[in-house]
């Protein structure tokens, strides 16, 4: 196999994001007399689509608001936030993002935000055109945990799966990446350490570990 590119994910794997949608989360649902805790609302919901969160806490809680208005309430709110408030830089992203792009490898970033989420992100910390693709959930019908998201950004890299490597931070982003048959690295946050990584062909403590390994394989 010939490495020719590697696919990251961004939330809790390049930016420290997670907590800014817990706080977003919690804002839009205090008037609905809804508070969780940090630790157990990331726990629960790192990883997975906004939309099954919308559905779980709805029922759960019996809301009188349509899943899919809170998801899209959550979008709107989330991308007003961080276009004047970016989320920190996981430890070593940039840097590391700066080894890949400089090694030749083609790069791509596979999120599962949406674009109004992923953008502002992106381009306030001047990296979108870093990436020679980005793909977010609106991209796909259906996003992480299917497979469709790796597979859009390995046809549009024009590259196959045994050609990639993919790093995520949790258990839906290393299922996403495994359906579309592409050897994927965890490097797990604070929040993320007690899922299943079953399906990872291995796990850092953070990206410059990861980058370390990579080296091997250039």
């Amino acid at each position: 196999m010939t490495l020719k590119a590697v696919l990251f994910d961004m939330d809790g794997t390049l930016v420290d994001s997670e907590s800014v949608h817990f706080n977003i989360w919690n804002d839009l649902l205090a008037p609905f007399g809804v508070q969780y805790d940090e630790t157990t609302f990331c726990q629960r919901f790192s990883g997975r689509p906004t939309l099954e969160a919308a559905k779980e806490v709805v029922t759960n809680y019996q809301l009188n608001i349509s899943p899919e208005q809170l998801t899209d309430d959550k979008y709107a709110a989330f991308g007003r936030f961080v276009s004047t408030n970016l989320p920190t830089f996981m430890p070593h992203a940039k840097a590391v993002l700066e080894q890949v792009k400089a090694s030749g490898l083609k790069m791509a970033l596979v999120t599962g935000s949406a674009k109004d989420e992923a953008y502002p992100i992106l381009k306030g910390y001047g990296i979108f055109d870093w990436f020679d693709c980005v793909v977010t959930k609106d991209d796909v019908n259906n996003p992480k945990p299917a497979g469709d998201p790796y597979q859009l950004a390995l046809d549009t890299l024009e590259i196959k799966a045994n050609e990639a490597v993919a790093v995520e931070d949790t258990f839906t982003g290393v299922t996403a990446a495994s359906n579309a048959g592409v050897a994927v690295y965890a490097v797990p946050n604070h929040f993320t350490q007690e899922h299943d990584f079953s399906k990872a062909a291995g796990v850092f403590s953070d990206l410059h570990e990861f980058y370390k390994w990579l080296e091997t394989k250039l």
